[in-house]
């Protein structure tokens, strides 16, 4: 029969000693408990009661051989029994969309060649091989004959310092392991973005298109929003009168058919964005229009929206499938014969475009909701380079050679 007993560690952590085996020889495990809620901390009795309960939990994983030591947990474990259930499936953690990436990357990269391995003999130089194997054309799963990009190799770096950067603060482990290996670079490439001329030809080539896409594509281009901030764009946080768009809602994942909705991607990102008055007049039209279809489709009884106005849908209500700007955007540009950009970079046009009119870098860190104002910096950087160079070459006209300078004539000096 297991003894156990509890010790007080520090303000809000206790440690629970469990004692099994035979008289003759009686084996220790030990596990801590820290406790966040204040509330509970302020309450001798219930806080009582919820560190026997975690003693008795912890007697029958000890009595019943369950109970795994930290220093004996599997990675593997780890990820699946405590940093899924406690840490990555809470969306104030990681985002929805997130959360399926470090699955992935984890299934896909990490677990065949570290997931076996208990959490105390994984070292460094484990991770520092494992990191540089990632190099190797075999460290694809797609049987392609080349390399990981580095992206995607930096990209794993980040979810296994995820993953063991929990398990050393719950005290599994002392130091993270990967803290000695270097993260890996990723050379950053220039943004694409249409300068003023390309703007014009993108949006001459919108208005042959349908007036919900056409008003889709300029909310990113002089509006500055995210792909998932408009998808998940409502009538409600529309003002027609003032000329405003509000970002409260983001929706970048959609699983069996169902969008998953989220709020903005930082504090920053929750923002007010105002708009020209010549959109503001094309939205208008566009409500009535969405009103219209509205009533057409209940009165069919094909509506799928139930009370929410989504301001861009498919037709029937519900929002569009997350991606699905992103494929229509890149018809829309071989249709037309447009420069390729990303989507994405729709937000770096309005960037270099409010740059050019002369505003602010703080202004455009407002517009686009950056929460770190390096992210702008870098934009304004690269766009202000281009603007270097066309300010330098308008001195091109006082050049000798279009002056007609004939210096070998000059008289010399005496």
């Amino acid at each position: 029969m297991a003894s156990g007993s509890i010790e007080k560690r520090g303000p809000n952590s206790w440690r629970l000693i469990v004692e099994a085996g035979d008289s003759g020889k009686r084996d220790r495990q030990y596990k801590t408990i820290r406790i966040e809620d204040k509330a509970l901390l302020r309450t001798t009795k219930k806080l009582k009661e919820f560190l026997e309960d975690e003693l008795h939990t912890f007697k029958k994983e000890v009595e019943s051989e369950e109970y795994i030591k930290p220093q004996k947990m599997t990675l593997d474990h780890f990820f699946e029994n405590e940093w899924k259930p406690k840490y990555a499936s809470n969306s104030d953690n990681l985002s929805p969309l997130a959360y399926r990436t470090y699955q992935t990357y984890y299934a896909s990269h990490i677990k065949a060649e570290l997931g076996y391995k208990e959490l105390g003999v994984i070292k460094t130089l484990h991770l520092v091989t494992f990191i540089n194997d990632l190099s190797k054309p075999e460290a694809r799963k797609d049987n392609k004959n080349k390399p990981l990009s580095a992206g995607t190799i930096q990209y794993i770096y980040r979810v296994l310092k995820n993953i063991l950067q929990r398990a050393t603060e719950w005290q599994l482990i002392k130091v993270n392991p990967l803290i000695g290996v270097k993260r890996p670079k990723v050379q950053q490439t220039e943004s694409l973005y249409y300068d003023e001329n390309e703007t014009k030809e993108v949006i001459t080539a919108l208005y042959d298109e349908p007036r919900k896409w056409r008003l889709f594509i300029l909310g990113a281009l002089i509006g500055g929003f995210r792909r998932g901030e408009l998808v998940g764009l409502e009538w409600k946080d529309v003002n027609l009168n003032e000329g405003t768009m509000d970002v409260v809602n983001s929706i970048s994942l959609t699983e069996k058919g169902k969008a998953i909705e989220k709020g903005p991607k930082n504090s920053s990102s929750k923002r007010t964005v105002a708009l020209p008055e010549w959109y503001i007049d094309e939205m208008k039209i566009h409500r009535r229009e969405w009103i219209k279809e509205m009533w057409e489709a209940k009165d069919l009884m094909v509506w799928k929206g139930e009370e929410r106005e989504y301001v861009f849908h498919g037709g029937l209500g519900k929002p569009y499938y997350h991606s699905y700007p992103y494929r229509w955007w890149t018809r829309f540009m071989e249709r037309h014969d447009l420069k390729k950009i990303r989507f994405h970079d729709l937000r770096h046009s309005c960037a270099s475009l409010l740059i050019e009119a002369g505003a602010s870098m703080k202004a455009i860190q407002k517009q686009l909701g950056h929460a770190r104002e390096q992210t702008t910096s870098d934009i304004y950087a690269h766009v202000t380079k281009k603007l270097s160079r066309d300010t330098a070459e308008k001195f091109n006209k006082f050049a000798p050679q279009n002056l007609q300078v004939h210096t070998s004539n000059k008289p010399s000096a005496k």
